[in-house]
């Protein structure tokens, strides 16, 4: 084991000096000297699916030190194990969760950049990894909230999450072959039954003619072991919602349209309820706000800004839709929604759905933070303050 761990060191070791760098020397030799932790230095890291360029900045400004390391967990452990402690600057993406604990790890202080905010990399017209490295440390180093700083989550509830990005994948993969083995009976004038997606199988396609009921049924036989799949991801996320996350998600579940999935979601998304000073800006962090450009006295009505996560988004969106509908019971939050839609047409009954959603939103974390007995119609009640839970 030892000469394996030793072979592998001097492999990490060799793939780091492979790649292209100056100044590296000077930075190593102040980390020997003693890593104080002064925060003097600024690095920029760009990530990249096989190799990251970092760029380091001095006190002054001044580049110290630029180069490239591999993006892999042994040549990043000893490129920052060799570096004086830092202010490290990353943007999100793939790598980032990983890269980023692994980081802190080495004992530098470390700033996830949010890559929609930083418009001086996503926009510059000379944009290459070096000059993107060097753009992280500069703004780092000037004030660390230009990059809007993202906090990843930890690797127990990455990987919980997981899990649900895993059975979205699959839903997708169902609708859309299903969409494919109803498209293609249409212009052979035959259809397959009108169910849920979750109900077909292959003997649906028995009524099709012989020519064509082998290819919809080699569709459908995907369609039934993909259900069997989402089915087994359901039981999981079901088990790991009680086993780790019990009291969280069983104060979400108490709003009617929220299930299982949409609380453990909603959990490991946010991760730390904290991190919102007013339940309010949980809207504006899943994009269900609408933008803003005010500019005198002109101020345009703007469509959501759709930041954040997309999928958590889209689950309250159907949550929305199913308080809004007949089958949601009557509450304060559904007769409120009824009121927007009622002030117009179409378009009214959309923005009410996204009007819902964010206030969804609002009152889930709401109940999360305070632990509060959930009233559907508090405002129809006298005296109907909320009650603290058991």
């Amino acid at each position: 084991m030892k000469n394996n761990n030793t072979d592998k060191q001097q492999k990490a070791v060799r793939r780091v000096k492979a790649v292209k760098a100056f100044g590296e020397e000077k930075l190593f030799a102040m980390a020997a000297v003693g890593r104080g932790g002064s925060g003097r230095i600024t690095i920029g890291l760009d990530l990249g699916d096989r190799s990251c360029c970092w760029c380091a900045l001095g006190a002054d400004g001044e580049v110290m030190a630029r180069g490239e390391v591999i993006t892999d967990r042994q040549p990043l452990e000893l490129f920052f194990g060799r570096m004086p402690a830092s202010l490290v600057a990353l943007e999100v993406g793939s790598h980032s969760p990983w890269i980023s604990r692994l980081v802190e790890k080495q004992g530098h202080e470390v700033v996830v950049a949010n890559a929609r905010r930083v418009k001086l990399i996503s926009e510059s017209s000379r944009k290459n990894d070096d000059v993107d490295a060097e753009i992280l440390a500069r703004l780092a180093r000037a004030d660390r909230y230009l990059l809007s700083p993202v906090k990843h989550r930890g690797a127990e509830a990455q990987a919980d999450l997981m899990g649900i990005r895993v059975r979205a994948q699959l839903v997708e993969l169902r609708t859309q072959t299903v969409n494919a083995a109803r498209g293609l009976q249409k212009p052979l004038g035959q259809r397959l039954p009108s169910c849920d997606t979750a109900s077909l199988t292959r003997a649906d396609a028995g009524h099709l003619d012989a020519a064509i009921r082998g290819h919809a049924e080699r569709l459908l036989g995907v369609v039934e072991e993909l259900t069997k799949q989402i089915e087994a991801c359901d039981k999981e996320l079901e088990r790991i919602a009680k086993a780790r996350y019990a009291q969280e998600t069983g104060r979400l579940r108490q709003v009617s349209g929220v299930g299982p999935i949409t609380a453990l979601t909603f959990v490991l998304t946010l991760d730390d309820p904290a991190r919102f000073a007013k339940s309010r800006d949980v809207g504006a962090f899943l994009g269900l706000r609408p933008k803003s450009r005010q500019s005198g006295a002109s101020e345009p009505e703007m469509r959501i800004g759709k930041e954040g996560d997309g999928y958590l988004r889209t689950l309250l969106v159907q949550c929305a839709q199913h308080i809004l509908s007949r089958r949601g019971p009557d509450t304060d939050l559904k007769r409120w929604g009824l009121g927007i839609a009622a002030k117009g047409k179409k378009k009214a009954k959309k923005r009410a759905v996204v009007a819902v959603a964010r206030k969804l939103a609002v009152l889930l974390h709401r109940l999360w933070v305070g632990g509060e007995v959930y009233e559907p119609l508090r405002k129809n009640r006298p005296g109907g303050a909320l009650k603290a839970a058991a």
